[in-house]
């Protein structure tokens, strides 16, 4: 059973899959900084960016692949130090 549809909130996915937004970077989707993906669904962000109904296809079975993979996050995304203390 796919975890992504095209129909999930575009927050709501990288919070429960934090690494699906580098899936996202890699097709030039920006949409984790964008305030509109806080109530947007996964395929209105990629029709905004004027991608084709295939294309969206490809994009959320990657999506589903990476998830797979991925232990499901209850906490979401969390900010860490770039800094490394020694």
């Amino acid at each position: 059973m796919s975890k992504i549809t095209k129909e999930i909130n575009i927050i709501e996915m990288i919070k429960k899959y934090p690494e699906t937004a580098q899936v996202l970077f890699n097709h030039g989707i920006h949409c984790v900084g964008c305030h509109a993906a806080a109530f947007e669904t996964l395929e209105q962000g990629l029709i905004a960016h004027g991608l084709s109904e295939e294309e969206i296809k490809k994009i959320v079975k990657e999506l589903n692949e990476i998830a797979e993979k991925t232990p499901f996050s209850e906490k979401g995304v969390t900010k860490t130090s770039e800094e490394k203390k020694e």
